[in-house]
């Protein structure tokens, strides 16, 4: 009897990609068969545009060790960090054939972050959360002190940092799931995440540095792998890159003036009488960093904000799906092609490629297909060179043979 493949699953935004997405490919690589890659689509978790489109950044992520690189949906991609973990890890396990789960963390330590995982889904961290909640505090800081109660300090300082944080929304979506993919994860090299510091030659730069960098017009020789240079490189000849949302300030300012205060309320992450404040402020807010600034607040952070605001301009609202209702394959290595077979025989939802396939499916993936639809549309304002509505449905799956250059 043939023996079944073992693959591993990544979840990322690859924006862009750099060294440190390329070790933990190598490192997810070398422990499968092959390795899935479940993407956000051209809006990320920071309620922005990605700075490149999903089909250039699938490109270089195959081009750098991905086999098979499937889109998460923008209602799931620009989303709190439970729900993006939650969208992503669902997606990878609804393929049945994904045996590991593979990330980065500051800590690098895949127990301790179950662990955490564990307590944070307890009716335990409930009992122990609300007293903090109700001196006021946002529910991040109280989650910290109600962990810190829990375990001491150390465990507590686990929650200040961001893929720490990302990789307990992971192991607690696999509890959820019930799931049988494995977390693995790897300690985190190179600039810290949205870290600023000094960049010195050949360093390993943060996504955040990186695309400062870009904003900037400044070369990012040596900085990231080859492939990825190059895509970069070509897509700011064709005026695909960079993504500037600036191009986009007044476009959503002007959708914000257009909406009523219960629009507001219908958004997702809308509580506490928040739809009443971002309503009153975009009547009068001449910028977007006016209006972040505004409704910021101990309980607010401005990427809570800027994700409404990005819900808003893209028209998402409630209702929102659990999960992804199917997996849209965005590119594939020549060794991917060969694995979609084994994957569609395991998924238990539809790979679909071909723009066709949404809308003779079910409605609701038509529905979510319409939306990415949107997004993309309103996506491309923000790049250098519009291209015409109805990019989503002129792309084809990419079939990519990586060449053996890839530093």
């Amino acid at each position: 009897m043939k023996e079944k493949p073992v693959f591993s699953g990544i979840i990322c935004e690859f924006n862009p990609l750099h060294r440190g997405h390329q070790y933990l490919l190598t490192q997810a690589k070398s422990h499968s068969q092959g390795v899935i890659c479940v993407m956000s689509g051209n809006w990320v978790q920071r309620g922005e545009p990605a700075i490149l489109s999903k089909f250039a950044r699938a490109e270089a992520a195959v081009r750098c060790g991905a086999d098979v690189v499937i889109e998460l949906p923008v209602s799931w991609a620009c989303a709190p960090a439970e729900r993006f973990a939650y969208g992503a890890v669902s997606l990878l396990h609804s393929l049945g054939c994904v045996e590991e789960l593979w990330f980065g963390s500051e800590c690098g330590d895949a127990c301790l972050l179950e662990k955490l995982a564990q307590f944070l889904v307890s009716e335990d961290f409930q009992k122990a959360l609300l007293p903090f909640l109700r001196t006021g505090i946002s529910f991040a800081a109280a989650r910290q002190k109600a962990v810190e109660n829990t375990f001491g300090p150390q465990y507590a300082a686990t929650l200040e940092s961001a893929n720490n944080i990302l990789g307990i929304e992971y192991c607690k979506a696999l509890l959820r799931c019930q799931s049988k993919m494995k977390p693995k994860t790897i300690q985190r090299i190179g600039g810290q995440h949205d870290s600023m510091e000094e960049v010195l030659p050949h360093a390993i730069l943060s996504a955040s540095q990186l695309r400062q960098l870009l904003a900037q017009g400044q070369p990012l020789n040596g900085l990231i792998p080859g492939p990825s240079l190059e895509i970069i490189s070509r897509e700011m000849d064709g005026g695909r890159c960079p993504a500037d949302f600036s191009l986009l300030e007044r476009a959503v300012l002007a959708r914000l003036r257009m909406m009523s205060a219960a629009d507001f309320a219908a958004l997702p992450d809308i509580s506490e009488g928040l739809e009443n404040r971002l309503y009153a402020l975009s009547r009068s807010a001449q910028s977007l960093q006016e209006l972040y600034d505004g409704v910021k607040s101990k309980r607010y952070s401005h990427a809570r904000i800027r994700r409404l605001i990005a819900y808003a301009f893209i028209g998402i609202s409630n209702p929102l799906l659990d999960s992804p209702p199917y997996a849209r394959i965005l590119a594939a290595s020549g060794q991917g092609k060969q694995m979609l077979g084994e994957i569609a025989r395991s998924s238990q939802i539809p790979l679909l490629t071909r723009p066709k396939d949404f809308f003779s499916a079910s409605p609701e993936i038509a529905g979510v297909f319409e939306t990415e639809q949107r997004a993309t549309d309103l996506y491309a304002l923000s790049l250098p060179s519009p291209p015409a509505c109805g990019w989503e449905c002129r792309h084809k799956l990419q079939i990519i043979i990586p060449s053996t250059k890839s530093t």
